[in-house]
């Protein structure tokens, strides 16, 4: 086994560290702007490290994307479980807060990253890239398409056309928020605060169960 191989093994501190550092270089600088060698800098390991765990950087922003969409969806998942769960419908409310809470929430941690993945999923959620189209279908698309349906049996006239569509202005909606930037700040001459979760929970719900009710 080489040198790099006897450092660490994945589920050790260094192999979160490389993906922590990971993100924080692909947010600041995008994929095609970040380097391999920067992230190693930044997790403090060899870059052979890096190499023997993830082989190259599509395979580490690959793995980057995958334990942060795992830690989401299955909150995400469990809290719809439990809404569905019920022989009544659950409100829309309910089904729209559980779909953004989780995603709003994991952008306003503490410390100099945080908010650094929210970036990245709005990115890879906008983007027609190859590859970050290929990411949103393996890791996002199963969730979407839960809601989806949970959206057609809380509004039964809701078709599935309108459904889809519904979602995809929704979560348009919510990637626009998932990142705490200040602008809202900005705007409102410090009125609106987008560093709270609650403050802009509580507006973003409303905003599209209205829309989707519209489309219903």
């Amino acid at each position: 086994m080489d040198a790099a191989a006897q450092q660490e093994k994945p589920g050790e501190s260094r192999f979160d560290a490389i993906l922590d550092a990971a993100e924080g270089v692909f947010a600041a600088r995008g994929y095609d702007g970040a380097s391999l060698r920067v992230i190693a800098e930044r997790a403090q390991v060899a870059q052979a490290l890096i190499h023997y765990h993830f082989k190259n950087k599509a395979q580490l922003f690959e793995a980057m994307v995958a334990r942060r969409s795992a830690a989401i969806n299955d909150n995400r998942a469990a809290r719809l479980e439990a809404l569905m769960a019920g022989e009544a419908a659950p409100a829309l409310e309910a089904i729209v807060d559980s779909l953004f809470r989780p995603t709003i929430e994991v952008g306003r941690g503490d410390g100099d990253d945080a908010g650094a993945y929210a970036r990245i999923l709005a990115s890879v959620a906008s983007s027609a890239d190859a590859r970050d189209q290929a990411l949103a279908e393996r890791y996002y698309d199963p969730i979407a398409r839960a809601y989806i349906d949970a959206l057609q049996r809380v509004l039964p006239g809701l078709s599935r056309a309108d459904a889809v569509w519904a979602y995809l202005f929704a979560i348009g909606v919510g990637v626009t928020m998932m990142a705490k930037t200040g602008r809202p700040r900005r705007l409102s001459d410090g009125i609106c605060d987008d560093g709270n979760a609650e403050e802009m929970l509580a507006r973003i719900v409303p905003f599209v169960c209205a829309g989707i009710r519209a489309l219903a």
